[in-house]
């Protein structure tokens, strides 16, 4: 039997991007909770079902944002236009894995970067909260990849 044609075909998630949705979640909950992080990787890591994903780029996300989580906040609220507090937790938590990955990632192109951090805000965040996600990681981009963004290179890497 085959599938209808109305159906349409969803490519597999990258293990990254499942990667990043894992990070997204661990640092939701510790938003939250205040849980100590490596408990909240171990349960996460225990989880069953939690899909193909990168173990280690996940640990670097999760570990590399909760580690530096104050100064990352310190340059994304400089490109808001109100305080954290009010940012919705998955907004929040969207910004700090965006931001992490521009700061401290310059492996990862900043186009992907942004887009992988809007993309969760799609799938995760409130309506439109994509939108913002794309507005503010902009700005943070042009400040801590200047070169980058204004050679505008056009060359993107996953």
């Amino acid at each position: 039997m085959t599938e209808p044609a109305t159906q349409a075909k969803v490519a597999p998630k990258s293990s990254r991007r499942r990667s990043r949705e894992l990070a997204l979640q661990g640092i939701y909950q510790w938003r939250l909770t205040s849980d100590d992080q490596l408990q909240i990787e171990k349960q996460i890591r225990a989880e069953k079902g939690v899909g193909r994903y990168d173990v280690e780029f996940f640990s670097k996300l999760l570990r590399g944002v909760l580690t530096h989580h104050a100064d990352l906040e310190t340059v994304v609220a400089m490109h808001l236009d109100r305080t954290l507090d009010e940012l919705s937790p998955v907004e929040f938590s969207v910004l700090l894995i965006g931001a992490y990955e521009l700061i401290y990632l310059s492996e990862i192109p900043y186009r992907v970067a942004i887009n992988e951090a809007v993309e969760l805000a799609k799938i995760f965040g409130g309506t439109d909260g994509h939108k913002f996600v794309n507005g503010v990681l902009d700005k943070v981009a042009a400040q801590v990849r200047t070169v980058e963004v204004s050679g505008n290179s056009g060359k993107i890497v996953t």
